[in-house]
């Protein structure tokens, strides 16, 4: 008669497979060699800091262009300060601050056209670039920081549409 039920032999065969099993999955898992605070992290960290650092320098950028185009055509002085408030909000949850992105000072825009209303579309299509420039970097970003720029950029866009509105309603 044969005997049944379970061999040391069986049993060793089953747990060197099972141990085998365990050290090759091991060894596929990023997680597993680097660990929390490893290498991924650090370039997470990296790529997120340079991320709201260029964020940062987009809103003071465009933070003085609001005024740059308010101080040159007070017509639209009304129209421009809520946005420019925003922006500056914006520029502040970046980790910059007016005047200074990161610090380093913002650069300098180029002169705006002489006619108001020219001046606004040209900073509704700043708003536009930059939000489309938030929206690609969304790819990249962990999820805390592209919630924060999926905000801004869907603010961007609004600011860009109602710029344009402004400049069919500001006085030629």
């Amino acid at each position: 008669m044969r005997r049944t039920g379970t061999t040391r032999r069986g049993a060793l065969t089953a747990t060197g497979a099972f141990a085998l099993g365990a050290v090759l999955t091991g060894c596929g898992e990023p997680e597993a060699r680097t660990g929390p605070g490893g290498a991924d992290a650090r370039a997470a960290s990296l790529r997120a800091g340079a991320l709201r650092a260029a964020g940062a320098r987009d809103s003071a950028s465009l933070l003085s262009r609001y005024e740059q185009v308010a101080a040159a055509h007070p017509v639209t002085e009304a129209g421009l300060a809520p946005l420019s408030a925003t922006v500056r909000e914006h520029l502040a949850a970046l980790g910059g601050r007016a005047g200074a992105a990161g610090g380093s000072p913002a650069p300098a825009p180029p002169a705006g056209p002489a006619d108001a209303r020219a001046a606004l579309r040209e900073l509704a299509a700043e708003e536009r670039r930059v939000a489309d420039g938030r929206a690609a970097a969304l790819l990249t970003a962990d999820p805390e920081l592209a919630r924060l720029l999926a905000s801004i950029a869907a603010a961007g866009a609004a600011h860009a549409y109602l710029l344009t509105e402004l400049a069919k309603e500001t006085p030629a």
